[in-house]
């Protein structure tokens, strides 16, 4: 359980944050909060990862997803943690997750930076380039194709 870091303005676009008050009044803020929880587990869902009990909040005050419930293994609970916070307009991940297995090894989380490749990522975790579909097999299904990751996307590194 802890506070992961995002690029708020990166990632998956799932909902609108108002500019300005409409004129008929002030928005419900409690409402948009939960369309925008919604919205991020119906995300989760759409990648196939499930975890027993998952509860998505989202706080637009801060920016910041607690995601909660039991995932089946300690890959899952990394790859849903990253469903919450690669999208846009979510800087922090609560994570409160728990692994029904006891779970694993944890894997390391990496920020793309410009210029990276999988290949690159791979040299510096792992010593060897030609270990990136390591990586991109890790992050599946949220990556389809290892050449379209972009900058302030966070990838799981899993350990050697």
């Amino acid at each position: 359980m802890s506070l992961i870091s995002f690029i708020q303005e990166a990632g998956e676009k799932l909902f609108n944050h108002p500019k300005a008050a409409p004129a008929a009044g002030t928005p419900d803020v409690a409402a948009l909060n939960d369309t925008a929880g919604q919205a991020i587990e119906k995300y989760i869902a759409a990648q196939g990862l499930k975890a027993d009990g998952l509860d998505v909040k989202y706080d637009g005050a801060s920016q910041t997803v607690t995601v909660s419930g039991v995932a089946p293994d300690q890959a899952t609970k990394e790859k849903i943690v990253l469903c919450c916070g690669n999208v846009a307009a979510v800087a922090k991940v609560n994570d409160m997750l728990t692994v029904a297995d006891g779970g694993g090894q944890e894997s390391t989380y990496r920020e793309v930076k410009s210029g990276d490749t999988l290949s690159k990522i791979a040299k510096e975790a792992y010593g060897d380039a030609n270990a990136y579909m390591k990586i991109f097999e890790a992050n599946k299904p949220m990556l389809s194709n290892p050449d379209k990751i972009y900058p302030g996307q966070k990838l799981r590194i899993p350990p050697k």
